[in-house]
């Protein structure tokens, strides 16, 4: 009984640590903190951020991504134009040899279009990326409320 108690602790720290890391790999490309906003459950679209930073030496795209919880998800960019804010499409997302592509609120997102499920905070969801040459992988969302998302960006402005 001793013993299941120690491994079970265990698991449940091993797991703890890894889900606050928050953090996945493929290839040399680092996706950093996904998450999307929570949002009204009338609501038909979201939106998503991360980080991904490539440690590689050649360049690589963020092609494409997919969700369940959406009929479908587009890589957008919101951008001034004029004394507009306008919404754009990309079909990639550039990741440069050493640099790192920010999806934050105002600039780069992702937007689950048809949502099939309500973004409640707490809510964890798999969304798969695709990379030119990195590959596949699945990472986890999390949706967080405003107040986590101005404290999490308010954090990593003063590292």
């Amino acid at each position: 009984v001793r013993l299941k108690h120690c491994i079970l602790g265990l698991s449940l720290l091993l797991g703890l640590n890894a889900a606050s890391a928050r953090e996945f790999s493929v290839g040399d490309i680092l996706i950093h903190h996904p998450w999307a906003a929570a949002a009204p459950p009338v609501v038909t679209t979201g939106a998503g951020y991360m980080s991904l930073g490539n440690s590689g030496s050649t360049p690589d795209k963020l092609l494409h991504a997919s969700a369940e919880i959406s009929s479908k998800v587009e890589l957008h960019m919101n951008k001034m134009e004029g004394d507009m804010m306008v919404m754009r499409k990309m079909e990639a997302v550039e990741l440069p040899a050493g640099g790192v592509a920010e999806f934050k609120p105002g600039g780069m997102h992702m937007m689950f279009i048809g949502l099939k499920e309500s973004l409640e905070a707490g809510k964890r969801f798999p969304v798969t990326l695709t990379f030119e040459k990195a590959g596949e992988i699945t990472v986890e969302f999390v949706v967080e409320e405003r107040s986590e998302i101005v404290e999490e960006t308010e954090h990593n402005h003063t590292q």
